[in-house]
């Protein structure tokens, strides 16, 4: 069995990559969007994308063609993309995510500090620079809401 290296052989993890990063952008894009499609349609792109069935598998069983399995699916991830680029709910989600980690963090450090008692001088000056940084975050993410 090949080790990976070698001729091609970063080629295949690259094309594993992309896919991985396929996936994972369409089972985010339907989790935000996939109500939109219809119930054969949901059915089809669920067995194909989030639980890993083939286009055999697929057809067998909702009695249609391979074909008719792989038009599904590419006409679903059109409308997906679509809604997103229309809508870019996935999108907002994300930076509103990061923006909510990033408070997290400015309280973990300011509760760390209060914990450690480091002096009065210290506290003061985590909650200078932390309550401004939870300030900024926070009105972002009133922006994007």
């Amino acid at each position: 069995m090949g080790t990976g290296k070698g001729m091609g052989g970063q080629a295949v993890f690259d094309d594993v990559n992309e896919k991985l990063k396929e996936v994972y952008e369409l089972s985010i894009l339907y989790d935000f969007y996939g109500e939109l499609l219809g119930d054969h349609k949901k059915q089809i792109f669920e067995d194909y994308v989030l639980n890993d069935l083939s286009l055999a598998e697929i057809a067998d069983n909702a009695g249609i063609s391979r074909q008719g399995v792989h038009d599904i699916i590419r006409r679903c991830t059109k409308a997906l993309r679509g809604y997103e680029e229309a809508l870019c709910l996935a999108e907002k989600f994300g930076r509103i995510k990061q923006l909510v980690g990033q408070i997290s963090e400015v309280s973990a450090e300011l509760s760390e500090a209060a914990e450690n008692q480091c002096g009065e001088g210290a506290i003061k000056e985590a909650v200078s620079l932390g309550v401004p940084k939870i300030v900024e975050c926070a009105g972002m993410i009133l922006k994007e809401l």
